[in-house]
């Protein structure tokens, strides 16, 4: 399938016969086992989906790793994620392989596939990887998949600790529709919470730091015994880690729930470097804005920057495409992972990236708030963390050139302003009553009000 296909994350039927107890369940989401809030900030990294697909290597994450030290760690991005099929010895695309052989151990646990991870090879699994990745001052995740191997199922290997069963918990009619690898885990079953107990005491004994596992989101009420399940696994792990729930799109309605299980959750299906997906994404931040707070973000997912598709391609965004979607994760405080191929990380890619007035609008500040004054305009407004200063967004997603602005008096300010740009750094005058910029097609413009 290809990857610019939302499809490949397709809608499951939907459903909420038994979900109800599991709404309600008491919850320590965010909070670290050894104490303290997990994410106090939106969370920053590089994933290797966008770019690798399921084939990214040892050799290909250690170089890849050493760049995000040297370029993007100083601003910031320290979470270091492989993604999806790590465990796929034969995985070669964005396709997958419709009869998996993964590798994993006796207990039906997926491990690294030791042709593509050498260092895995003597049973360590991610172990000496993660602390390469520990050493160079960046968090170690992991992408999973909701559920048991298939596979596991099929041989019926004992779940560790117990004198359960692969098949005892397995829900073989809960699938992933576009992912072949497991069968949905029966919450219900006894066995079903020690064996998600004993995967994530498994990659916490490996050092892992942040877990993005997926096909959990939708249909979000089917799925919600199992994000409990790996919310609590994380806790008894004795290891904190970050959980991040994929794809989207999560409904809003089930916004109290998720943000007491999970530190990130996706808010839409696999976003790419395609307008009409960016133009999607404001509506679904704007929704979202009630339900974040610190150690729960909603997730806009990756920044498709730079080089793509196993190196095909770079980003279909425009230049100003690019600064809109950096402005729009910015303002609404979604975490910024990159996705790009940093091996052939450009400047225009990198400056993007790596703006320290931008990255503050993210990472400190609050009263993040959409405005609703004009139709064919976008604006966001936020406060500086200690400053009674405004951050003002004004994003133009016609295709013709048009001015966008607001009242001062809706940002609570009055009177006459100091206007700095905060993508070129420069002061750019004064406004009195209200402030207006002439946007280009698809563009964006962020501001600091003094």
């Amino acid at each position: 399938m290809d990857e610019m296909q939302p499809s490949r994350r397709r809608v499951l039927a939907s459903g909420i016969a038994g979900a109800t107890a599991a709404m309600v369940r008491p919850s320590t989401a965010g909070a670290a086992p050894t104490g303290g809030l997990l994410a106090p900030r939106p969370p920053m990294g590089w994933n290797s989906w966008n770019s690798f697909a399921t084939t990214i290597t040892e050799a290909q994450a250690r170089e890849t790793a050493a760049i995000m030290r040297e370029k993007l760690l100083p601003f910031g991005y320290d979470i270091f994620t492989v993604d999806i099929q790590w465990y796929e010895p034969e995985a070669s695309s964005y396709e997958y392989n419709g009869n998996p052989v993964p590798a994993m151990d006796g207990y039906g646990r997926l491990i690294p596939a030791p042709n593509r991870f050498p260092s895995s090879a003597d049973g360590s699994g991610f172990t000496t990887l993660a602390a390469d990745v520990h050493r160079m001052g960046m968090k170690f995740g992991i992408h999973l998949m909701r559920g048991i191997p298939r596979l596991a199922v099929k041989r019926n290997l004992p779940i560790l600790g117990t004198r359960y069963r692969a098949a005892d918990i397995a829900d073989t009619g809960s699938i992933c529709s576009w992912n072949p690898d497991m069968y949905g885990v029966d919450m219900t079953k006894p066995g079903a919470q020690a064996y998600y107990d004993s995967v994530f005491r498994l990659y916490a004994g490996w050092g892992v730091d942040f877990v993005k596992m997926d096909d959990m989101s939708r249909p979000y009420d089917a799925h919600a015994p199992e994000i409990e399940g790996a919310h609590h696994a994380i806790a008894n792990s004795g290891r904190p880690m970050l959980l991040s729930l994929s794809p989207g799109e999560t409904p809003v309605i089930r916004g109290e729930h998720v943000r007491r299980h999970a530190q990130m959750w996706r808010i839409s299906d696999d976003f790419w470097d395609n307008w009409e997906m960016l133009e999607a994404q404001f509506t679904r931040l704007e929704n979202w804005n009630p339900w974040r707070r610190a150690g729960a973000w909603p997730d806009a997912d990756m920044l498709p920057l730079g080089r793509l598709a196993l190196g095909k391609r770079d980003t279909k965004f425009t230049p100003d495409e690019q600064r809109t979607l950096m402005t729009l994760w910015s303002i609404a405080r979604s975490p910024l992972i990159m996705g790009g191929d940093l091996r052939h990380l450009d400047a225009p890619t990198l400056a993007l990236l790596t703006n320290r007035e931008v990255l503050a609008v993210n990472q400190a500040s609050t009263d993040n708030q959409p405005h609703f004054v004009d139709d064919g305009a976008r604006l966001w407004s936020a406060r500086p963390e200690g400053s009674q200063d405004r951050y003002l967004a004004l994003f133009n997603p016609t295709d013709k050139p048009r001015p966008v602005g607001i009242p001062l008096r809706d940002l609570g300010k009055a009177g006459t302003v100091r206007v700095r740009d905060l993508w070129s750094g420069q002061a750019i005058g004064a406004a009195t009553d209200r402030v207006v910029r002439t946007i280009p097609a698809h563009g964006a413009e962020l501001l600091r009000l003094s």
